[in-house]
């Protein structure tokens, strides 16, 4: 359905331009405030100055000036034009070349900087270097496929970075590091920083012209498949809808909430709230059409035009009388950032009203109630900024002093928004409210932050630790927030939750079984963290423990403090849990060496045999111990130790695993040594072969390190058959170039 968005008004006509010069026509424009260029065909830049003025019924027009305007000495087209407003500098690309000319006086700066080879270029809008005293500029170098970054001054360039592309770049828009290509079939989004890039959607760039344009932050516009106008973050996804254009399409620009199409023969008017074609304005022989500031601008080969748009606040007005409710509240919401905030406000409040009475005039009662509602007046403060007062209103929800329904889930919603709100005094207000109100749900506040203000520490650990110090569940959660989570390598964290682990264990126990479900769990994470972490203080902890009957978790200690027999000997003899003995043999050994590993299982052995083979229970445990490690033990030592009266049959299958890695280790050392045998072999055959063969030497033959005649008969021969001195060769690696000739690959006979 159609909306007045925009009305067409003209700026420059082709008088004003050209005069009766036919062959003269605009190839690029340029404004910044009321300074409008213009770059035509025969390589001059024209200079206007746009005047807007209002009459006393309203309508809107344009008044032009022309100040002065300047060849640039080519016989080619003006390309581009960028201003640069804070250098008071214009970027011209005409003939590949890029230069400066100062924007009054169309002058070219005296330093005569330039950069030469570009086929196209743009400006960085959110630079990078953060030199208020120089612009950053990406062009497309006449280089097959290469992209280059340039910092640009009053009157100097100087180069940054040079890219190279997977295929051969047609457009390019840039946000910080972020380039967003249109290549030769696809686009692409590329970190010239890192130089990683992403595919985004292919394209034919033979079937149609590519647009790559910058819409906001990190996030761009271009044209994609099937008359489609794809949005895309330089994280490769798209967070808006599609909207639905012309395939047709040579042009696109910004003027939020709309996003503006040039085609042909119209210029279509999209919504980016809910993608709808609002408006279609006929518009022939355009070829431009750009955004500058929030004005945009098209134009023809001999004209220049304004697309003016209509007041929000007017377009809203229309819906409601058109009874297009939920397409008046879209553009409301959207229009915030378009409106001053107190207007904003007072705007919207009405718009509710008027919204819920033309539903109430309709009888729908239930989406007129919803108009009517508390939540969506905390929405408002948010809106514009006032998230104390947004807070204020959810909270008195919350606590039943004022009536509202709609969320039934307003305090999950409350803590979501305290997560992601950045006003840290704002946060701590309310800590201790959403921290009364659930322990467990509240603590999100500080452990579900956004992961760049965790990185930061923008709330300091051991501040919301002392604030949490009330809330036992919610300390506990942080705690493995910043152990487990953010893996936080402090003493005093890992103690802290060890001792918070601890305490709790004995409570439970205090008060329950062992079968109790939450006691299991709480000691699972106490054994956990006792047993992986090597941050707490052990000792500590270890005197916490003493006189308790948590003897897994004595163990776990004695076997930190390297206290293997002590470890052992409560597996073993107090707890009676051998499974647990081999584990604890297993995971105490993990990342040291063999010797390390048999340590720990021969004291597991001695452990089970030192009260004699009296103890039936300890000598299966014993056996078992062998029959199923036997790669673990030396079964030298083990046959030592054993009892004289155990039965081969008892033993058989450790004797057997034994038997097996023995021969095993036996035969792999015979193979290895017949290889180096065979080796010796192969190298004795060719010292043979050599020595078999004849060798003159005469005063007339030459020492090929030294050049120097022999004096006696001793020498070196090469295999390549060159002859040096003895000398020459304990030498020869001092001399990198004969060592170069005799080794290498060509000389070799």
């Amino acid at each position: 359905m159609s909306v007045k968005a925009f009305k067409l008004v003209p700026a420059v006509e082709q008088e004003m331009l050209m005069g009766d010069k036919v062959r003269i026509n605009i190839e690029c424009i340029e404004c910044c405030g009321k300074n409008l260029y213009i770059g035509t065909n025969d390589c001059f830049i024209y200079h206007f100055l746009l005047e807007e003025k209002i009459s006393s019924t309203g309508k809107i027009t344009f008044a032009a000036t022309k100040q002065l305007y300047k060849h640039l000495g080519f016989k080619k087209a003006v390309n581009e034009l960028k201003a640069a407003s804070a250098l008071n500098r214009l970027l011209v690309l005409c003939d590949n070349t890029m230069t400066l000319v100062h924007m009054m006086n169309l002058e070219p700066v005296p330093s005569g900087a330039r950069i030469k080879g570009a086929v196209t270029f743009t400006l960085n809008e959110n630079p990078v270097s953060g030199d208020p005293f120089c612009v950053e500029v990406c062009i497309i170098s006449v280089k097959r496929r290469t992209i280059q970054i340039f910092m640009v001054y009053e009157d100097r360039v100087q180069i940054v970075k040079e890219v190279l592309t997977p295929e051969q770049p047609c457009a390019v828009a840039i946000d910080g590091h972020y380039l967003c290509l249109a290549l030769t079939t696809q686009y692409i989004i590329l970190n010239y920083n890192t130089g990683n890039f992403q595919d985004l959607f292919p394209y034919c760039s033979d079937e149609k012209r590519p647009i790559v344009k910058r819409i906001g932050r990190q996030e761009f516009l271009l044209a994609g498949p099937g008359g489609l106008g794809m949005f895309a973050t330089v994280d490769g996804i798209s967070q808006r809808a599609p909207v639905h254009w012309s395939e047709n399409v040579i042009g696109a620009a910004l003027c939020f909430p709309y996003v503006v199409a040039l085609d042909d023969e119209f210029i279509t008017v999209h919504s980016m709230l809910d993608q709808q074609q609002k408006q279609t304005l006929p518009f022939k022989e355009g070829h431009i059409l750009q955004d500058f500031e929030g004005k945009v601008i098209v134009a023809t080969d001999k004209g220049v035009y304004i697309l003016v748009p209509f007041p929000l606040e007017r377009q809203i007005q229309d819906l409601l009388a058109s009874h297009r409710v939920e397409e008046a509240l879209v553009l409301a919401k959207g229009a915030r950032r378009n409106i001053p905030k107190e207007k904003f406000q007072v705007m919207y409040k009405r718009i509710l009203q008027q919204a819920g009475f033309i539903q109430f005039a309709q009888l729908q009662f239930l989406e007129a109630k919803e108009l009517f509602r508390y939540f969506a007046l905390g929405l408002l403060y948010h809106y514009n900024s006032q998230d104390a007062a947004a807070l204020q209103l959810w909270v008195k929800i919350v606590n039943g002093d004022v009536q509202d329904p709609t969320r039934s889930d307003l305090y999950e919603y409350i803590v979501d928004f305290l997560t992601f709100c950045s006003d840290q005094e704002l946060v701590w207000k309310y800590a201790e409210w959403v921290l009364l109100k659930n322990e467990e749900v509240g603590v999100q506040i500080f452990t579900k932050r956004p992961l760049e203000e965790q990185q930061k520490n923008t709330f300091n650990p051991d501040d919301v630790i002392r604030c949490l110090n009330k809330y036992p569940k919610s300390l506990v959660k942080y705690l493995e927030h910043l152990v487990f989570d953010r893996k936080i390598e402090k003493e005093n964290y890992h103690t802290h939750l060890a001792v918070l682990y601890l305490d709790e264990t004995l409570q439970l126990k205090s008060v329950t079984t062992d079968n109790c479900a939450e006691l299991n769990g709480v000691q699972t994470k106490l054994r956990s963290l006792l047993q992986k972490s090597d941050l707490y203080r052990v000792h500590f902890i270890l005197e916490k423990i003493k006189g308790t009957d948590l003897h897994m978790e004595n163990a776990i200690l004695y076997g930190k403090l390297e206290e293997h027999d002590k470890a052992l000997h409560i597996l073993v003899h107090e707890l009676k849990d051998f499974p647990a003995a081999e584990d604890y043999c297993v995971w105490s050994s993990e990342s040291k060496d063999l010797a390390y590993r048999q340590r720990l299982f021969h004291m597991l052995l001695s452990v089970y045999l030192n009260p004699g083979p009296s103890d039936c229970e300890l000598v299966v445990a014993a056996v078992d111990l062998l029959n199923n490690h036997a790669a673990e033990f030396d079964a030298a030592r083990v046959l030592q130790l054993v009892p004289d009266s155990w039965s081969l049959q008892l033993l058989s299958p450790f004797l057997t695993g034994a038997m097996r890695q023995s021969i095993h280790t036996k035969r792999m050392t015979q193979i290895a040594l017949g290889l180096a045998e065979a080796e010796n072999l192969i190298y004795k055959h060719d010292k043979a072969k050599l020595k078999g063969r004849s060798i003159i030497l005469s005063d007339k033959k030459l020492c090929q390190v030294c050049q120097s005649p022999f004096c006696e008969p001793a020498f070196v021969r090469y295999p390549n058959g060159g002859m040096v001195h003895t000398h020459c060769a304990a030498n020869r690696l001092v001399n990198p170039n004969m060592t170069h000739r005799f080794s290498s690959p060509s000389s070799q006979t």
